[in-house]
């Protein structure tokens, strides 16, 4: 898969997460609806738009990062960038 196919996906992944707290098997579910679901993960976690982290009772949440708000924001695709991982 070229990287011009793969951009929406992996942006449509930090969208996903951005939306609301999202468990690390949440992540992995709604990335099974892409093919192929690890090059979309893999290429997520690569660019560093998106980091795996505990939250308070130590499960494991995927969290936007920084990098990824603002690949975002230079798609056009969200207007702010809030504080992130």
């Amino acid at each position: 898969m070229s990287d011009g196919n793969i951009e929406p996906l992996v942006l449509d992944l930090v969208e996903f997460v951005l939306s609301g707290q999202r468990s690390y098997d949440e992540v992995m579910e709604a990335c099974r609806t892409n093919c192929p679901r690890l090059t979309v993960w893999e290429e997520a976690v690569s660019r560093n738009f998106v980091v795996c982290d505990r939250d308070a009772r130590g499960n494991s949440v995927v969290l936007p990062t920084s990098e990824g708000m603002v690949a975002l924001e230079k798609a056009n695709r969200r207007k702010t960038v809030p504080d992130a991982a």
